[in-house]
């Protein structure tokens, strides 16, 4: 498992580095390559090659769709720990952008980090049909703006020290980090124009996978180290923020993530052993801080 994120991780970030070197130099470029290249798994890299390898996509195809997918990702990080949001000094086990550049500075590398995508998807080399460059940009737009990332950090922040029920908070972290994870999953079946149906399908399935991810995240945060996480642990609750182990409790959270690996595992059946990664993957995800 490590050695397959390993190669994704190398080969997406030799793709990014390549890309960038081949743009015109400014000052924003430093700021951008210290949020972009700051580490991290690649795990919304890996769930789309996982899913890519069930529908035979190219794999240096899913690298380059794979790598606006961690431009976005960057993006939503540097201004996640700004001091006016969830003010984070600590990014994967070094200062964020904004300690590092300033504030003014970490806003505009991630813009350009989030407009790199869009570049990186229309760009020529990138093989698919014009119209599914169209179809891939329209949906990773829709997952980034206020019905994905933007809108499930705005309810994040404004969940904070209220009551809130279940079912907002599923929605909250299904936008905030699910609907990348359904970009993810999605992807290679627009390239592949496979039927409604079965793209509703992996977006549904890659809205779970990304809730998963994001019950891993708290449960770290909440009984995970400084190494684990790469950031400061134990600030979920000092925030007042609403996540489902403050409603369900710790014990209850985990029960609650494997029913959903059971859950995401049965809609995989009928791509049998092409699926394997991918169910590999979400146990990865879950025990990531064991």
């Amino acid at each position: 498992m490590r050695k397959k994120l390993n190669r994704i991780a190398v080969d997406t970030n030799r793709y990014l580095k390549r890309f960038i070197k081949n743009q015109k130099k400014t000052k924003l470029i430093i700021p951008m390559k210290y949020g972009l290249f700051s580490g991290g798994k690649k795990i919304r890299s890996k769930i789309l090659v996982d899913v890519g390898s069930i529908f035979n996509v190219k794999y240096q195809t899913l690298i380059m769709i794979g790598s606006a997918v961690e431009c976005i990702h960057a993006y939503s990080l540097i201004h996640d720990d700004l001091p006016c949001m969830d003010n984070d000094t600590i990014r994967r086990g070094k200062p964020s952008t904004h300690i590092k550049f300033g504030e003014s500075t970490a806003v505009l590398a991630g813009n350009s980090l989030l407009t790199m995508a869009f570049e990186i998807l229309s760009h020529k080399d990138l093989k698919v049909s014009d119209k599914s460059k169209i179809n891939l940009i329209n949906k990773i737009s829709e997952s980034s703006g206020h019905l994905g990332i933007a809108g499930g950090q705005y309810s994040d922040l404004d969940y904070e020290h209220k009551k809130v029920s279940k079912d907002k908070v599923v929605e909250m972290e299904i936008k905030k980090t699910g609907k990348l994870f359904s970009f993810c999953c999605v992807a290679p079946l627009i390239i592949k124009k496979r039927s409604k149906r079965e793209v509703g399908k992996f977006e549904n399935i890659g809205s779970d996978i990304g809730l998963l991810f994001q019950l891993a995240d708290d449960l770290i945060d909440n009984k995970g180290s400084l190494l684990v996480a790469g950031k400061k642990t134990g600030k979920d609750i000092k925030q007042g923020k609403a996540t489902l182990i403050s409603l369900l409790g710790y014990k209850n959270t985990i029960k609650y993530a494997d029913k959903l690996i059971l859950k995401i595992n049965n809609r995989l059946k009928q791509y049998g052993a092409k699926s394997r990664d991918l169910s590999n993957t979400l146990n990865y995800i879950l025990n990531r801080n064991k």
